[in-house]
């Protein structure tokens, strides 16, 4: 009996599967391995609510292999190390996974290669797995990725996707390879009230109902905070519960402005991938230097105390961040508000942001997470890196009725519309009444002093 190992790491699922597929097709049987690695637990990486989501999606998968015959072997460890145990208990002459593009990733790969072929055992790679495009397919001349997002939009819109693959019917696992008991959320503190249920299982029920219901408004109301029309597919893209080829596909057999809008948003994850690819370090150092002299430490203290707590004064930014700590996740228009808020109005380091994002969300993707930061910080790709999101305007625009603000902020419930996003601007006695801060900071002192700190004279 010939035997695969299917090394399962930001794809945890059955449906769209390559690694799966090719090494069902090359062995009599597979083990479906999953290694909780501690050198993710060692950079602080697995915090409570992905942990959680995590715990869901390994008991998905594990309950849809046994419905196949199969199961999923679980160990804890270094990554490589328990790859390679499993593949010399099994006799294994192959192992399967796919491509990665964190620093991590890419050392994990390159290692476990080494290591495999010195025990005579082969690493096949498989791309467009945890992407819709390859990271390396789509390159501009002379430089190996694209640093901004329009021509990268253009290219990768004229690629041929591959096409899908089904679930297997049959998945054989060896009986003699062990695994431990499959994690759980079951014990675990820290976590948001409002957490998502995580799996394949919950990610594709979630995605049909949204596409019948709402993907066709959601090039109009993407934006809109109250309005919740966004998909909220982004933890189960994270974990791969969900295979971003098929959303694809299955957005452009709908058609129409909101499956374009939506496959648009997909393009852009896979941009950043593109760009982590080429540039592992930008998940620590500015892509761009703008020679920033961020305010750390003591001096930004109080006010990144007050961000992250959701009182700043200033109501969009504090619904926006109680919603984080409250969900483990935000709209994606509240955290472009909140980001530009933190590093251009309180002018503090994008890092400190980029943590706190990483510390409570269940997608919490160091790929998506830190290059959204950075764009906002003007030290990434966007090609307006001064550019400031005024949170008054803001919240006018796209919660113009307040009642996103309503929603999160229960101190300024019963405000009035004109109020609601400027509740310094009511009488005295009212607004002592209501317990919610002023502003930490007037937007005309913010702009001034970031503009200052950039060299950029009066704006």
């Amino acid at each position: 009996m010939t035997v695969a190992v299917v090394l399962f790491t930001s794809d945890l699922r059955l449906h769209d599967h390559p690694p799966l597929r090719a090494a069902l097709a090359a062995a009599d049987e597979v083990v479906p391995l999953f290694v909780r690695d501690t050198g993710i637990h060692a950079a602080g990486f697995d915090a409570p609510n992905r942990a959680a989501f995590l715990g869901d999606c390994l008991r998905d998968l594990d309950a849809s292999l046994r419905r196949r015959g199969g199961r999923l072997v679980v160990r804890t460890g270094p990554g490589v190390r328990e790859a390679c145990a499993v593949a010399a208990e099994c006799g294994a002459t192959e192992v399967h996974m796919a491509a990665g593009v964190s620093g991590y990733a890419q050392r994990r790969e390159e290692r476990l290669r080494e290591e495999l072929e010195r025990r005579g055992v082969a690493l096949r790679v498989h791309d467009a797995v945890i992407t819709a495009v390859a990271a390396g397919a789509v390159t501009p001349a002379g430089s190996d990725h694209y640093a901004v997002f329009t021509p990268y939009f253009r290219r990768w819109s004229q690629e041929q996707l591959r096409e899908t693959c089904p679930a297997p019917r049959t998945v054989r696992v060896p009986d003699a390879v062990r695994g431990e008991p499959l994690p759980s959320r079951d014990g675990l503190s820290g976590l948001s009230p409002g957490l998502p249920d995580g799996g394949e299982s919950a990610g594709r029920e979630r995605f049909a109902r949204w596409a019948r219901s709402r993907m066709s408004g959601y090039q109009e109301r993407h934006d809109d905070l109250a309005g919740d029309a966004t998909s909220r597919l982004s933890a189960h893209l994270h974990f791969g519960a969900l295979s971003p080829v098929e959303l694809v596909h299955r957005a452009r057999s709908r058609g129409g402005a909101g499956a374009e809008a939506f496959v648009r948003q997909l393009c852009w994850r896979d941009f950043h991938h593109q760009v982590l690819a080429a540039r592992p370090e930008a998940s620590v150092r500015d892509y761009r230097p703008r020679h920033d002299r961020w305010r750390t430490g003591d001096e930004a203290a109080e006010d990144v105390a007050a961000w992250r707590e959701g009182r700043t004064g200033y109501p969009v930014v504090d619904a926006a961040m109680r919603q984080l700590l409250h969900e483990g996740w935000m709209h994606n228009r509240a955290r472009l508000l909140a980001a530009s808020f933190l590093t251009k109005t309180l002018y503090v380091d994008w890092r400190v942001g980029a943590r706190h994002f990483l510390d409570l969300l269940v997608d919490g993707d160091l790929v998506n997470n830190q290059l959204n930061w950075q764009w906002v910080a003007g030290t990434g790709t966007d090609t307006r890196p001064n550019r400031v999101l005024n949170p008054v305007r803001q919240g006018r625009r796209y919660d113009p009725s307040g009642a996103y603000v309503r929603r999160w902020v229960p101190e300024l419930a019963d405000v009035d519309d004109r109020y609601v996003h400027e509740p310094w601007r009511l009488p005295e006695d009212r607004r002592a009444r209501l317990g919610y801060p002023g502003p930490l900071i007037g937007l005309a002192d913010g702009q001034a002093r970031f503009a200052h700190a950039r060299g950029l004279g009066d704006t």
